[in-house]
């Protein structure tokens, strides 16, 4: 899965990065410790006065879907599966015409070592999952509305993921899907009448895995500290 992850691009970049037309209202700040329910920043594409527009949009991770009758499962659907997403109730709809892209300087997932605890529970060690070049994942994610009785409106997504490649399976065994930047039109256009999964980028072969300092199991922590390496080795 994918439950944990960094974004700290500004606004500025990643205006230029996805060659954004419109800011749809304050977006959150810099996250080095994004958790399930928190704010984060999408790219989408919407119809605004008979013209599309790409635009950056504050969005809360954990979908709801638009017939729910309550918001209270949202930080259960963080993540839809590549194999279901075109079947399942709460991400169908999603899939075929409310697409997004969830930038990402990387993710975190935590590996099971045989080393113990002071209570001889093996220990957790988080890693950092990230493209070794540096650029910036681009997250293939679904997004919803919501309306509340009261007429409150609630924008939320999911990231898509996918049996992890070996690369990076010996620590998790799921990933999430990425979209290529020649990909990114079609996939953000909800008129696309293609097959989405055809747009879909699973290459971890790009992807480093180092591990970090525990400060991140926390979310309370938030600091650039946090995507590190960790100065000595980890033992296994």
């Amino acid at each position: 899965m994918c439950g944990r992850y960094a974004s700290s691009a500004s606004q500025e970049l990643l205006t230029e990065i996805f060659e954004i037309d419109d800011v749809a209202g304050p977006l959150p700040p810099a996250s080095f410790n994004v958790a399930p329910t928190d704010e984060v920043t999408a790219v989408v594409e919407r119809m605004v006065d008979g013209n599309r527009r790409r635009r950056l949009v504050p969005l809360r991770w954990g979908l709801v879907p638009s017939w729910s009758s309550d918001p209270s499962r949202a930080a259960s659907l963080i993540n839809a599966r590549l194999e279901t997403v075109a079947e399942k109730p709460a991400f169908r709809r999603a899939f075929a015409v409310r697409r997004c892209l969830v930038p990402a300087d990387g993710y975190f997932e935590w590996y099971l070592t045989d080393r113990l605890d002071s209570r001889g529970r093996r220990v957790k060690q988080p890693y950092f999952i990230r493209p070794a070049d540096g650029t910036m994942l681009a997250m293939a994610g679904l997004y919803e509305f919501w309306k509340d009785p009261d007429g409150f409106w609630l924008s939320t997504c999911t990231v898509i993921t996918t049996p992890a490649t070996d690369a990076v399976g010996h620590l998790h065994d799921r990933m999430p899907v990425t979209v290529g930047v020649p990909q990114w039109a079609a996939w953000l256009d909800p008129s696309y009448t293609g097959d989405p999964h055809t747009l879909l980028t699973v290459d971890a072969t790009r992807l480093t895995a180092y591990p970090v300092s525990t400060a991140v199991n926390k979310v309370a922590n938030n600091s650039p500290d946090l995507v590190l390496p960790l100065p000595e080795p980890v033992g296994e």
